[in-house]
């Protein structure tokens, strides 16, 4: 009860308590739109005319960014400068859509394609030399994603190959590569496959999980507890088509995920775009609508606005970006420039990165 209305009728004391609690929530969205208003992207120019679909930051300092034209870059300045660091050789005609790193010195790059085009390089001296640590054998597979538990354990994933999401699994920080059995994988429905568009078509977490997201004909979640020995696979709210799905999966822990896409070939359609979970992907509820297509998403740092655990959420496309405070059940864009991958790290820093060279870090979080 509040203080000193024990002499009031309760009917007035309900009231005085639901003015309290609307004006409370109402007090609440407004702190949280206004925050979300403050939100911006800051550019840290490059220098190159690459689309960069690879993004790995490490901190707010040192971040690698992988693109078109086999092109590669590395910045230990928090983007004030940056040096092109590209594997060269004959990899000038690649496109990199994936990158993991783990400092200023280590780092695992995919390139997508048929055939031999699809390639994983590694790196232990800053992008001085790379290795070549796999290039597909098959003309039916066609590399999307990779991902990484620690520096030593990851996994990379290929569209169906007969029938079934391909796997490829790494113990030794990428230096080599083997095919997992296909057993364990569930059949993919015919034109299912998953989108390199911002290297998050596969995520992981904690020590074992991992979730592959699908797009085309289906646009479902893949889920492994075991580190790709096996799979589970749930249908999601997101809308499907032969252009549209799930394009990125963020995680935060083991238990909540958000997925973001649409149909990237009508990038201003706004229903069914995002959805989330709270049980590891078991079961999935529509999202708010975003402003359009998203191709990535990441869960923002924990700060005053997004809570702890963080509820935030970040989703960039070609349309802009969108924000939201309360776990994808609503979203707010906070910016109409385009973007094809957004990261955050564990200091507090987000990256976005895109079409022509462009390379962002997001201000205004609290």
């Amino acid at each position: 009860m509040i203080s000193g209305t024990s002499s009031l009728p309760r009917a007035l004391v309900a009231a005085l308590v639901t003015a309290l609690v609307v004006g409370g929530l109402a007090a609440l969205v407004t702190d949280r739109a206004t925050a979300a208003a403050g939100v911006r992207w800051v550019d840290r120019p490059t220098g190159s005319d690459a689309q960069f679909r690879g993004l790995a930051p490490v901190s707010s300092k040192v971040a690698w960014v992988s693109g078109t034209e086999g092109t590669v870059l590395r910045t230990t300045d928090g983007g004030r400068h940056w040096r092109d660091v590209s594997p060269g050789g004959d990899s000038g005609d690649l496109e990199f859509r994936d990158i993991e790193a783990w400092d200023d010195q280590h780092a695992v790059v995919m390139s997508i394609g048929e055939g031999g085009d699809s390639r994983i390089y590694r790196t232990g001296n800053g992008g001085r030399t790379w290795q070549r640590t796999f290039q597909n054998p098959s003309k039916a597979a066609f590399y999307d994603c990779l991902s990484f538990w620690d520096r030593r354990h990851g996994l990379a994933m290929s569209d169906p190959v007969k029938g079934k999401f391909r796997v490829l699994v790494t113990n030794d920080g990428g230096r080599t590569w083997a095919k997992r059995p296909s057993d364990g994988m569930p059949a993919a429905l015919d034109g299912e496959f998953g989108f390199a568009a911002s290297g998050t078509c596969l995520v992981t977490a904690g020590k074992s999980d991992a979730w592959i997201a699908s797009g085309g004909a289906a646009a479902r979640v893949y889920h492994s507890a075991d580190r790709g020995r096996t799979w589970t696979v749930t249908d999601t709210p997101v809308v499907r088509s032969d252009a549209g799905g799930i394009f990125s999966l963020a995680v935060r822990d083991q238990r909540t995920l958000v997925a973001v896409g649409g149909d990237f070939e009508k990038p201003d359609k706004t229903q069914r775009t995002s959805a989330f979970s709270e049980d590891r992907g078991l079961t999935w509820q529509l999202g708010g609508d975003l402003h359009g297509y998203r191709s990535g998403a990441a869960f923002l740092p924990r700060t005053a606005e997004t809570g702890s655990p963080s509820q935030g959420v970040v989703a960039v496309g070609p349309t802009g970006t969108d924000v939201s405070y309360d776990g994808a059940v609503t979203w707010k864009r906070v910016d109409r420039g385009s973007l094809d991958a957004v990261e955050c790290t564990a200091d507090g820093a987000c990256w976005g990165s895109g079409s022509d060279g462009r390379v962002a870090v997001l201000r205004g979080l609290g």
